[in-house]
């Protein structure tokens, strides 16, 4: 009797992301992954005072929940999305839009 080789258990998130693929939600996914990546980015000391609340064409809108801490993620904006771009692996948000 011949014994096949097993396939290597997969990530569930590998799975997913080959299921959003294929029924052709890759940018819905990427999105998913880009709110979840939010704390990651940020650090915790800035996930605790916002929260993310959606994104829309290439907008990140974020809820901020001081107007002192407004103006310093406005200063930090253009490292925030760069950094979340990285994380989903291309251009995705344009802008972080904080209220």
């Amino acid at each position: 009797m011949i014994m096949s080789k097993a396939k290597p258990p997969r990530e569930l998130g590998g799975i997913i992301a080959d299921v959003f693929c294929k029924i052709g939600m890759t940018e819905a996914y990427d999105e998913y992954k880009t709110l979840h990546a939010w704390k990651n980015v940020v650090g915790e000391t800035i996930a605790k005072v916002t929260s993310v609340e959606k994104m829309k064409d290439g907008n990140l809108y974020v809820k901020v929940k001081s107007p002192s801490w407004r103006m310093e993620l406005n200063f930090r904006k253009r490292d925030i999305t760069k950094r979340l771009n990285k994380a989903v692996g291309y251009e995705m948000i344009r802008t972080i839009i904080f209220k």
